[in-house]
């Protein structure tokens, strides 16, 4: 991802982003690695494997429940319908290929290219903008949604 342009439908913060750090490489240390974060064995079940209402095929996710923080997988050939959610989100591709395409209007119209993001990469959306995703390949993100997590299917 190019963070030197200025497409007004990522969105870059800084706010929180410590300690959404440290909460994330906990997490990432402790689910992917195995590894313990925090000597404390009462933490173990932190993680509760829950499947949403009406949730799209080749999605699982394991939602920490004090906070909207998720680590997904999802199957290759997989996909999201445009979509928007109600605060900004932050998705960090552990493994895998993922594009997003941003949209705008009534009816839908594609605004601005596919953004393709590759492991290693963290893309940002903007609260409330509409939005797809296409997983080409097997993906593992951690997802952090500054807000109570919620999915608004767009009107096409």
């Amino acid at each position: 991802m190019n963070h030197g342009n200025s497409n007004p439908g990522v969105l870059y913060c800084v706010a929180g982003g410590v300690a959404i750090g440290i909460g994330v490489g906990m997490i990432v240390a402790r689910t992917l690695w195995g590894r313990k974060a925090s000597a404390d064995s009462s933490e173990s079940d932190i993680w509760n494997e829950t499947y949403p209402d009406g949730g799209a095929q080749g999605f699982t996710v394991r939602k920490c429940p004090s906070v909207d923080l998720m680590l997904e997988k999802w199957e290759a050939g997989s996909s999201e319908p445009p979509h928007s959610h109600p605060g900004d989100d932050m998705t960090i591709v552990v493994e895998g290929k993922m594009s997003l395409q941003f949209f705008k209007g009534t009816p839908l119209v594609k605004d601005g290219p596919r953004v393709v993001l590759c492991a290693g990469d963290i893309g940002y959306v903007k609260a409330n903008r509409v939005h797809d995703a296409k997983y080409h390949e097997h993906c593992k993100l951690v997802y952090v949604h500054n807000k109570t997590f919620g999915f608004q299917e767009a009107t096409v």
